[in-house]
């Protein structure tokens, strides 16, 4: 330890855990690093932040600005994706000590020949310390300063801030605190932040007569896609499929002959998860899909379960990796009281755990070989943290644009770990936030705590086993209303398709949230176009969130004033002047709100007195305002939520011609 160094840096922010996890951002990213840096006394403190890309030799460094009360803050751009590290460097700069109290004694009147003697001998230490090209400066500004007989210009010569800067770049760092770990931020590509996803089995593709789907007919789809706005295609799992203990309609637990059973029970003699359903398809036909979707902007994402039906070649390739019973039957997957028949989990516990490990790494090394850069994981969270640690950092340092996001509805903590070990997305809640209270707690969670530096939410309104009762019992109002919060509130929203778009209202049962009918056991064919779809709303939303970028963030979500508990009403800020959107949106899918909506106007931009314009942007129609409140008027039936541009326009003398 070295007792001289005077410097404590503390309160470093942001890190999660005490810096155990990376921070993550995006590439662009500004990347804004705030600490509590002082020293003892009172002498003038430096502070600089301190970076490079994981593997660099050398730092960069950038100065740290104070800001109150021993706060600091610095930051640094980020680059393309991969892992940056940071740290701050502290240091008592005794040379800018001096030029203050210099100042200060000069402006009392006081005599400082003695002082501008303690300057100089400062600057001729320092000299001796410096590299050759800046000690020549230094001692250049010693002999200017020894000479100066005035003491108003050698105060002035003493005070040149450049001279400051060059002491304490080159030589005032000999007792500096650094702070005690490096810390390290993990940068995704953009999409990780801004995508919107569209779920649909490839299997009910083949039209009205029933035919087994193929991945050629997913080819055959792209343009109505990308017509509807959508920028990735998830496909659930695309593998053989077991017949032994097959599912059949509904879950029943017997299958009956020409039920195709669930994609989720993978696995058959055709082969396992490196394999394709022979009814799809070939591996050609899957990377052909693959390079004409990135024709129509739209990446392929799929489905990686960690789970085998008991046909599949694992269970007698590698037996150790299961769990087997008593009488010689292996363990298959329980939720009690729910049982799957038709799935059988991995004995994560195995003591051959390395092995299994490399396999299921290989897995999506294998697909990413064939182009796909996006996996969507299902249950995570039942399988070990470690695994996940491992596998995401070996498949980002194969490729550092791969995206993954985690399906893990369960507790909070664990949501939140999986995110911190390195997944780039996540499902969340929203699907059963409903009121306006419950939106505005967990957004405020999500965007103004600790999560969100390391969670991103990806919004569902439905998935294939979500139905919820707001969806079952609201009409097509309740999906319009779903579908517009989950585009406006996340940077990241997806929908379980077509059924979403043709507002498929219907449950198993009461009480549950599964789909009639449900895509997950049986070939569904569907009417794209069906009568009252909302394809038109959607297109809308997703050619806004193009076109805005106030909507390709989550965490600048600002909830404001209206005097209705049925309506939501939030701004999404942007960086670019003028490009903040208000949105408002009535949760009431039965009843007609006319609303009054308090609008931030200072920070919209707007002056006392001064008119404004507000455009719909959904609806399309245009209205001047003026002062802070604003009426609307949400017809759930028809227009449930209006997303405004607000602009003003003031016009000047200049800007009439009086002469013709």
């Amino acid at each position: 330890m070295e007792g001289r160094a005077r410097i404590a840096i503390e309160a470093v922010h942001p890190q999660i855990d005490c810096g155990r996890f990376a921070v993550q951002r995006v590439t662009g990213d500004e990347m804004v690093v705030q600490a509590d840096i002082f020293s003892d006394g009172h002498d003038e403190v430096v502070a600089v932040l301190l970076y490079r890309r994981q593997g660099d030799e050398i730092w960069q460094e950038t100065q740290m600005q104070r800001l109150e009360n021993d706060r600091w803050q610095g930051s640094f751009r980020l680059g393309d994706p991969g892992f940056y590290e940071y740290s701050l460097l502290g240091w008592v700069d005794h040379f800018r000590t001096w030029q203050r109290d210099l100042q200060k004694r000069f402006e009392a009147g006081q005599d400082v020949s003695v002082d501008l003697k303690i300057g100089s001998s400062i600057l001729a230490k320092a000299a001796k310390e410096a590299n050759e090209e800046d000690a020549a400066k230094l001692r250049q500004a010693v002999e200017a300063l020894d000479q100066e007989p005035q003491h108003e210009g050698a105060v002035a010569l003493g005070l040149d801030p450049r001279l400051g800067d060059l002491v304490s770049t080159c030589c005032a760092r000999g007792l500096a605190t650094r702070y005690h770990k490096d810390l390290v931020v993990r940068v995704d590509r953009k999409k990780a932040l801004f995508s919107s996803w569209y779920e649909l089995f490839p299997r009910s593709l083949g039209g009205a007569e029933g035919r087994h789907g193929t991945l050629k007919d997913c080819v055959g789809i792209l343009p109505d896609i990308a017509e509807l706005g959508f920028d990735v295609l998830y496909l659930p799992p695309i593998h053989p499929i077991g017949s032994s203990k097959r599912k059949g309609k509904a879950n029943r637990v017997k299958a009956e002959p020409g039920d195709p059973g669930s994609p989720w029970a993978i696995g058959s003699p055709e082969g396992g998860h490196k394999s394709i359903h022979p009814e799809l398809g070939t591996l050609e036909d899957f990377e052909t899909l693959v390079r004409e979707a990135e024709r129509y902007g739209i990446e392929i994402a799929l489905d990686i379960a960690f789970q085998c039906s008991p046909d599949h070649p694992y269970l007698k390739e590698h037996p150790e990796w299961f769990v087997w019973r008593p009488d010689g039957t292996v363990q298959y997957a329980e939720n009690p009281p729910k049982k799957y028949q038709d799935i059988v989990p991995f004995n994560f516990e195995t003591p051959q755990w390395q092995e299994l490990w490399e396999e299921l790494k290989s897995i999506f090394f294998f697909w990413m070989d064939r182009g796909v850069r996006i996996f969507r994981v299902d249950n995570p969270h039942t399988k070990p943290f470690p695994m996940w640690e491992w596998i995401i950092a070996q498949a980002r340092e194969k490729d550092p644009d791969v995206i993954f996001l985690a399906e893990a509805f369960t507790r909070q903590k664990i949501m939140y770990r999986l995110a911190k070990l390195g997944f780039s997305q996540s499902y969340s809640y929203f699907a059963w936030r409903n009121s306006k209270r419950e939106l505005t707690d967990y957004l405020t969670e999500l965007t103004q705590s600790d999560a969100k530096e390391f969670m991103r939410p990806n919004f569902w309104p439905n998935t294939p086993d979500i139905l919820t009762e707001y969806l079952q019992y609201g009409g097509r109002a309740a999906f319009m209303i779903r579908v517009t919060l989950a585009a406006t509130l996340s940077s990241n929203f997806g929908i379980y398709g077509p059924a979403y778009e043709l507002c498929v209202p219907t449950a198993e049962a009461p009480e549950s949230e599964e789909y009639k009918d449900a895509e997950k056991y049986e070939i569904r064919p569907w009417d794209r176009n069906g009568a009252d779809n909302i394809r038109e709303l959607i297109v809308k939303l997703n050619r806004i969130r193009r076109e805005h970028a106030a909507l390709q963030e989550t965490c600048n979500v600002q909830f404001l004033e209206s005097d209705s508990d049925s309506v939501l009403f939030f701004v999404k800020t942007a960086k670019k002047q003028g490009g903040s959107l208000l949105v408002t949106v009535n949760l009431d899918p039965f009843r007609v709100r006319n609303v009054k909506l308090r609008l931030p106007l200072g920070l919209l931009g707007v002056l006392p007195g001064q008119s404004y314009l507000l455009h719909d942007l959904l609806g399309g129609e245009r209205s001047i305002w003026q002062g802070e409140w604003a009426s609307v008027i949400l017809d759930p039936q028809i227009g449930p939520a209006c997303i405004f541009r607000l602009s003003t326009w003031l016009r000047k003398e200049s800007d009439f011609d009086y002469y013709f």
